[in-house]
């Protein structure tokens, strides 16, 4: 389980979690779900290590990752992978290259045979030598998670992931993420400002509106929520 307790995190004078506690259960998707500045990506940074709250504690699995205001587990030890928005991959390298990156500066062992089974995991192998530039949309989301995933992550992060991909394609993408949950044995924590995303893979959804949480849990009872915001919210 990941926990985070009692955070306050701000951006200079203006607080984007103020006094913020959340359990996430293991091996579960959940969705954060909220606006823009709702401090869904500030949760993912603080979980990954990206970011320290001035005050309250990160735990996972009752080991504790910040506390204090201080990092106790650094972000490359955390078995927690992060896909962000922009996908964040090197137009310079090769899909392989982009893959066997971590796992080079880890200085593993046998990096390509694992490069080529989550190449084949996701239907990839023939664009091992071709460059981000030269991949479609939807390929180019697959080599993001594919990259996270050969690290053995315990815990996946994905920050909007589809925000730049057609309804047909980020609805065969939203498969293949619902689906990764088993084939990995992961726990996943989704953000997105669209419910619609969230309704169709979420186990759990938390609904964020200014840093703070207006309503928790699956989704009948988000669709049912008498909480004014989340009825506003879900309307769009």
């Amino acid at each position: 389980m990941i926990e985070l307790k009692n955070i306050y995190h701000s951006y200079g004078s203006e607080a984007v979690l103020t006094d913020l506690s959340l359990q996430l259960e293991a091996q579960k998707i959940h969705c954060l779900l909220g606006s823009s500045g709702s401090g869904k990506t500030t949760i993912l940074r603080l979980i990954a290590g990206l970011e320290v709250p001035q005050k309250g504690m990160v735990s996972n699995g009752g080991i504790t990752l910040t506390g204090d205001a201080e990092i106790l587990i650094p972000a490359d030890r955390r078995k927690i992978g992060f896909v962000f928005q922009d996908l964040a991959l090197w137009p310079h390298l090769s899909v392989y290259k982009n893959i066997a990156f971590g796992l080079e500066e880890q200085k593993a062992d046998r990096i390509k045979e694992k490069v080529f089974e989550i190449l084949h995991h996701f239907d990839l192998e023939e664009f091992a030598g071709k460059y981000p530039h030269q991949l479609s949309g939807g390929q180019q989301q697959l080599v993001a998670i594919a990259r996270s995933l050969v690290l053995k992550p315990d815990v996946l992060l994905m920050d909007e992931p589809l925000a730049n991909l057609d309804v047909k394609l980020k609805r065969k993408m939203l498969a293949h993420i619902k689906k990764l949950k088993q084939d990995f044995n992961l726990t996943m924590i989704y953000v997105t400002h669209d419910h619609r995303e969230a309704f169709s893979i979420a186990d759990r959804v938390i609904v964020l509106n200014d840093g703070r949480i207006e309503a928790m849990g699956s989704l009948d009872e988000i669709k049912k929520s008498e909480n004014e915001f989340v009825k506003y919210f879900l309307e769009y």
